[in-house]
């Protein structure tokens, strides 16, 4: 009886360890209007709950006649290890943002930047 716990407990904890690399779709804005894709990777090996790699944002709503706006940059995200929370970091214009969300569905919260109103922001994890 204690093998077949035992097992059970390392084959629950080994679904919970991220993969090397996963991919971040999402969206930020009220309405929104600005979509966000990242590719990231694990820092180290012995990270493994932290994440990070380049991000691109995409203005999908009314564009300009040069089309869509772009902005490139890095996000760090960090998965808690005991609840369902993330910690992210975007970095992008020179301009460090941040967000904490909870997952439902997806991840969602707010992104936080220096001097500008706080903005809705959902990500989804892949």
């Amino acid at each position: 009886m204690l093998v077949i716990i035992g097992v059970i407990a390392i084959g629950a904890f080994a679904t919970s360890i991220p993969p090397q690399s996963v991919q971040i779709n999402g969206y930020a804005g009220y309405l929104g209007e600005w979509e966000l894709t990242a590719t990231l990777s694990r820092n180290a090996p012995g990270t493994v709950h932290d994440l990070s790699g380049p991000m691109r944002m995409k203005h999908v709503g009314m564009c300009s006649k040069d089309g869509p706006e772009e902005k490139t940059g890095e996000m760090q995200l960090r998965l808690s290890r005991l609840s369902s929370n993330v910690d992210v970091r975007l970095m992008f214009d020179g301009i460090e943002c941040t967000h904490r969300g909870n997952m439902s569905d997806a991840y969602i919260g707010t992104m936080v930047c220096p001097d500008r109103r706080a903005v809705p922001l959902t990500l989804w994890i892949k």
